[in-house]
């Protein structure tokens, strides 16, 4: 694009997302990646897959960031009986109107938390396809538009197997970021425990004395603004050269969609942004790689035998393409 974003423009957005992190770390310790990688993916207007044991406090950093960025915000918490209208909506019958009126589902939000998606039949899991796509559903034939900003965050136990359906091929690569969190270490154990201890982890008391730190409009002025930050054709062709890559690894069946490399060069600009620079360079490629995608890798059964993961792949590739 001719025109570039501004300093002032880049300075609102990495300044805005230091004041984010800087409240959320008050509540929430550690987690850090993965509340960047829910910024990157919010001004990317992308969803985030994210897999992780329970209790690691995935629910309650989306909840805490969805109110500072002051956002509309749902949640689902999805079970094997729930069904399409349970998360589009419905029209129901109106018995003083004496007409059929929409009642809208969860999904017409700004920040919406689909909690343990995998427990979700695939008629269900297919419910939110349409809007993750398009922003934008379909109640009874009639389409109807998701306002901006728009993101689905979806979590799963990949430890669980009883109970649960596998999200396809398809519907992963639907999700333009995944993270995959784990345990604390024995220092940030220690300090949930000092902060339970000292009444620091009272969640009313936290939310009583926050307010948004950024508006929906300053949000929406964000994402354009993005979409200006300058990518030199050699980190857009070192973008290329990690997609095919992944496609020709001996180690992989199936890989990484033009959606990776659109996620890859979308991600990109949000981080350099954040990190309070007007231009990509390839570092920023290199640190997303992983969560553009490890989510969209399908290995050989060689491979799983092996005990080989997405995320080696991803970081055989990196450590192995040329850097510009």
């Amino acid at each position: 694009m001719d025109q570039r974003i501004t300093d002032t423009e880049r300075s609102a957005i990495s300044s805005a997302y230091r004041q984010i992190r800087d409240e959320v770390t008050r509540f929430i310790v550690g987690n850090e990646d993965l509340l960047e990688i829910i910024f990157i993916g919010l001004l990317s207007e992308g969803h985030v897959l994210v897999e992780g044991i329970p209790g690691t406090a995935k629910s309650t950093l989306v909840k805490i960031t969805a109110r500072l960025l002051g956002c509309d915000f749902r949640r689902v918490q999805c079970a094997v009986d729930t069904q399409p209208a349970d998360i589009i909506g419905v029209r129901i019958w109106d018995q003083n109107r004496r007409e059929f009126v929409l009642r809208k589902g969860p999904i017409f939000t700004n920040i919406m938390l689909v909690d343990e998606i995998n427990r979700l039949p695939p008629k269900s899991q297919s419910a939110f396809i349409e809007s993750m796509g398009e922003r934008q559903a379909t109640i009874d034939g009639t389409t109807i538009p998701i306002e901006r900003p728009y993101i689905a965050i979806a979590t799963q136990n990949p430890f669980e197997r009883e109970g649960t359906f596998p999200l396809i091929e398809a519907q992963k690569d639907r999700f333009m970021f995944s993270h995959r969190s784990q345990f604390l270490g024995g220092d940030d154990e220690l300090e949930v425990i000092r902060r339970e201890h000292s009444g620091r982890l009272n969640w009313d008391a936290y939310l009583q004395g926050h307010s948004p730190v950024i508006h929906r409009d300053n949000l929406l002025r964000f994402m354009d603004s993005i979409k200006k930050l300058h990518v030199e054709d050699p980190v857009l062709s070192y973008i290329r050269d990690l997609v095919v890559a992944t496609r020709e690894h001996s180690d992989v069946q199936l890989g990484v969609s033009a959606r990776g490399s659109i996620a890859l060069v979308r991600g990109a600009k949000v981080l350099a942004a954040i990190s309070d620079r007007t231009y990509v360079i390839p570092d920023d490629v290199k640190k997303l790689a992983p969560s553009a995608f490890q989510h969209r890798l399908l290995l050989t059964r060689e491979a799983e035998i092996s005990g080989i993961s997405p995320r080696q792949v991803v970081q055989e590739i990196t450590d192995s393409v040329e850097v510009p």
